[in-house]
């Protein structure tokens, strides 16, 4: 029910029990406050919002001052002006008198009180608290010596959180905001969700990396900003946690449309850059991901999905791998007639022909290849494009999402001989089931993930000796370490640290002769700089070297298209325009070989960027699943910051290396949940409403 108060002099309808202080806030009365937060439970130990009530004796806080019909209410007065400056003085007692020391400098809702109120503490006999600033615990630091005792973190804690760990303890004459017996946050069953700093309006509890407002966001939920399509990492796995697989998937496909794919090969920087990693390990996002998109019959998300009206624009698509799927299934939503082009006889990609089929089955990928199909898109196969200017006669806009289908062969000795291949093909090869002209005795040249990828295959083709070899030490080598790995556990010889001297052999290769790396780095023009060691040549034997040390567009010389380093398509710098009005290009195509997720990304861009081209706002984004506010109220969870990641279930190294089974089984259902209630659930503070200064209220902005 409604009643109506006045506030200094203004006539306000609010609901009746409102307390006083969110009334005369919400209208843009500023009344000054400490203690208070409006998604925390009211403590009035400031006494900074008192307030004087006609009828009343005395002041009350505000903050516990529910609303009546026809209240009569002063925010200012000499004895209201008195008492705030009194109760700030004795706060600002046993405050550091320094602020410019306080990474908070600049920030704090304190600092800026003092200078709206210009309180000092210079009356008062002030005191140093002699606290240690406690940086042991992983994400947070407590720096008790600048505790004003306003509760907030511990009201958030334990009413907003419920987890419970925060709670006033007494050490000497001195009162302080700790864990039971000043234990770790580790050890009193933190969650690490940050509320506590949240809400600290002083920079007592503060996040240990220090953040502008701007960087926020990115800072606070780094999953998210390192994902390059910035999928909503928190939100799917904690559905997932719920057990909503078919709304996580929802979530995933909002930017991620192969999300099954990229549940078995996405590099998966979420978790490299996963907060949790700090407390002990990162969650298993991108096995999280998998199952979701594993376990739903994705109905949902198909049947949310934006489609527009036609627009009577033509594109043409040129490429089939996962940027220009991407790009074409995006322009089809948005109402334009889409033309996929695709060299191949399949769709795909590096995904289709580049990566093995034990690390991504070929029927995952025909499976989420179809969804393109199922947006309208027209396929024409085995259809390579080598003068894409000609397209513009039929299309309004033509794509060019070529990738990097050209292997690069070294310019040294023997790099001409037979049996001497490059990655590309080699891989090609292998998923075409063609034969390769591989021998026994295998040397890959490389330290990426693709040179693994050749060694593995090579292992399952029946290899009987394999090596690889990289200029990079063990500890810089670029291939992942699971990779790494999983190669030395199916007996391939791996040799870091080696130069490739030369390829030997009369006709056909016989040997390779290295020497030892002393050092390797890159001068400022990235040319490398290697240092060998003296005396260290050695050969070793083989019948088949395999080129792993980079691709290039195989795009034709007289394509029309201005090319850059590596052979790329060169676009105009910031955009994805290339030298021909009309063709933009994507993808590895423009920067070189890098993953799927990032070639996703660039595919979404291209969308955007031909969809404003055509006449479209750029807007391709869509929500496919039910908008729900997320509880704030976590819990305690015996235990937490010790829970351990759930292991990936591999095929072992016996039984899958003479196969292109696929090897990981992902995570299983027993763990899944367990797993995804690792997150921190990092999100969730920014449900917390962000504080506000005197200076953001309309009504009373001048100093008093």
């Amino acid at each position: 029910m409604e009643v109506t108060i006045q506030i200094d002099g203004r006539s306000l309808k609010v609901e009746q029990g409102t307390n006083v202080l969110e009334a005369a806030l919400t209208n843009g009365i500023y009344i000054p406050h400490l203690c208070h937060h409006p998604d925390l439970p009211e403590l009035g130990s400031c006494r900074l919002c008192i307030v004087e009530v006609d009828g009343k004796e005395g002041v009350t806080p505000s903050c516990k001052l529910a609303a009546e019909d026809g209240m009569v209410i002063r925010t200012k007065s000499e004895t209201i002006d008195h008492l705030r400056k009194l109760s700030m003085e004795l706060i600002l007692a046993a405050h550091p008198e320094d602020c410019s020391t306080c990474p908070k400098y600049g920030r704090c809702e304190l600092q800026t009180l003092i200078q709206y109120m210009g309180v000092s503490s210079v009356r008062m006999h002030t005191r140093v608290k002699g606290f240690a600033q406690n940086d042991k615990n992983p994400l947070i630091i407590h720096d008790m010596n600048r505790c004003v005792l306003c509760g907030r973190c511990v009201r958030a804690c334990n009413d907003l959180r419920g987890v419970g760990v925060l709670q006033y303890n007494k050490e000497g004459l001195e009162t302080c905001v700790g864990t039971l017996h000043n234990k770790l946050l580790k050890d009193a069953d933190c969650r690490f969700c940050g509320a506590c700093a949240e809400v600290c309006p002083t920079g007592t509890i503060r996040d240990m990396m220090n953040f502008t407002p701007a960087e926020k966001r990115d800072t606070l939920i780094p999953c998210q900003a390192a994902c390059p399509a910035h999928a909503n990492v928190p939100r799917y796995v904690r559905l997932v946690k719920e057990g909503k697989f078919a709304e996580a998937t929802a979530v995933i496909h909002e930017k991620l449309p192969f999300p099954e794919c990229l549940g078995r090969v996405c590099v998966h920087s979420c978790e490299a850059d996963c907060r949790r990693g700090s407390v002990n390990e990162p969650v298993s996002i991108r096995n999280i991901k998998r199952y979701a998109a594993e376990h739903t019959d994705n109905s949902l998300w198909k049947s949310n999905q934006k489609h527009l009206p036609p627009t009577g624009k033509k594109v043409c698509v040129v490429g089939g791998g996962p940027a220009g799927m991407t790009a074409a299934m995006y322009l089809a939503k948005q109402g334009h007639d889409v033309t996929l082009k695709e060299a191949y006889p399949k769709l795909g990609g590096q995904l289709q022909y580049g990566i093995p089929s034990y690390r991504l089955p070929r029927e995952v990928v025909d499976k989420e290849c179809g969804y393109v199909i199922d947006n309208g898109v027209k396929i024409e196969t085995n259809c390579r494009v080598d003068h894409p200017v000609e397209l513009l006669e039929q299309f309004d806009a033509v794509l060019m999402a070529v990738g990097t289908h050209g292997g690069v062969r070294l310019p040294m000795k023997g790099s001409g001989l037979k049996n001497v291949f490059v990655n590309s093909e080699f891989l090609k090869n292998c998923s075409m089931g063609l034969d390769t002209g591989m021998g026994k005795r295998v040397i890959v040249l490389g330290g990426g993930n693709v040179a693994f990828d050749c060694a593995r295959s090579a292992v399952r083709l029946g290899a009987e000796e394999v090596h690889l070899a990289c200029l990079e030490k063990r500890e810089i080598m670029t291939a992942d370490d699971e990779e790494i790995e999983q190669a030395t556990e199916e007996g391939i010889h791996v040799h870091p640290g080696q130069t490739f001297e030369s390829i030997n052999g009369e006709d056909a290769v016989t040997s390779v002769t290295f020497c030892d790396i002393e050092s390797f780095t890159f001068d400022e023009n990235r040319r490398a700089i290697i240092k060998k060691v003296e005396g260290s040549e050695h050969t070793i034997e083989c019948d088949t070297v395999i080129f792993a040390t980079g691709q290039r567009t195989d795009l034709a010389e007289d394509s029309g298209l201005e090319r850059g380093r590596g052979n790329c398509i060169a676009t105009k710098p910031g955009t994805l325009n290339t030298s021909v009005e009309g063709i933009f290009a994507c993808g590895d195509a423009i920067y070189g070989t890098k993953s799927v997720v990032q070639a996703i990304a660039s595919g979404r861009e291209a969308a955007e960027v031909i969809d404003r081209y055509l006449g479209g706002d750029g807007d391709i984004s869509e929500v496919l699943a039910p908008v729900e506010t997320p509880s704030q109220y976590i819990g305690k969870v015996p235990g937490f910051g010790y829970l351990e990641r759930a292991e990936e279930a591999f095929v072992s190294a016996e039984a899958r290396k003479d196969s292109f089974s696929p090897i990981s089984g992902g995570i299983c259902d027993s763990q899944i949940c367990g797993e995804a209630g690792r997150c921190l659930q990092c999100d969730l503070r920014f449900g917390i409403t962000e504080h506000r200064l005197w200076s953001d209220y309309t009504a009373d902005a001048e100093i008093q």
